[in-house]
């Protein structure tokens, strides 16, 4: 797959760049994205959740009435389930909810979210470039500019470049990526992927394709 690169305006700049088909135009596998979605959601929870169970309720231990002649049913503690404030039955507890992939697995999950943006004709290259200063109107300009200013955009970089990272960091719907950090979660949430020509490198060196 051949694509124009541009510049930070948006212009061609007359080079072409070449994707490679062993990463961009492979069929893609929608139950290894799936499942690797799903462990990195998992992944993000906290399992912190809790509620109390019957003997983790504070209250007296008497038995609150006499067993029979009351009319109504036998109740023995205040902590029962069935009254207010009482404990609650097979209630959430603290868990880890992570779980593991197999790294083939996982390759090919990235490999087919990348191919899903690339068929749908979502993914834009552009000349590495940098900004002297943070500035997020500088950044709004290239979003602008290269028309992906409609839904997520994810920017994926070869390195750290600090000035893009604070330029971007006030927009609510860019994320910015490192190709060694990229995740399946992140490639399909964006609507526009936006690689730098040497992130475009970095990729093939990622999946050992050079």
């Amino acid at each position: 797959m051949e694509l124009s690169v541009l510049n930070i305006a948006g212009k061609e700049t007359g080079r072409k760049i070449e994707l490679n088909d062993a990463i961009f135009g492979i069929e893609p596998n929608e139950h290894a994205i799936y499942l690797d979605v799903k462990q990195y959601l998992a992944n993000q929870r906290q399992g912190t959740h809790k509620s109390k169970q019957r003997n983790e309720v504070s209250g007296s231990t008497v038995k609150l009435k006499k067993q029979k002649g009351t009319g109504g049913a036998r109740a023995g503690s205040i902590k029962n389930p069935q009254f207010r404030g009482g404990g609650r039955v097979f209630g959430p507890v603290p868990r880890d909810y992570r779980f593991k992939l197999n790294k083939k697995l996982k390759r090919l999950a990235r490999k087919s979210a990348l191919a899903v943006k690339a068929s749908a004709n979502a993914v834009t290259v552009i000349e590495d470039f940098s900004f002297e200063a943070p500035k997020t109107k500088q950044f709004v300009e290239l979003v602008n500019n290269l028309k992906v200013n409609q839904g997520n955009l994810l920017l994926v970089l070869s390195d750290v470049n600090e000035n893009i990272l604070l330029s971007a960091r006030n927009l609510q719907n860019v994320e910015i990526k490192r190709v060694n950090d990229l995740a399946t979660y992140n490639i399909m949430k964006a609507k526009n992927l936006v690689l730098v020509e040497s992130s475009v490198k970095g990729l093939n060196e990622m999946f050992n394709l050079n």
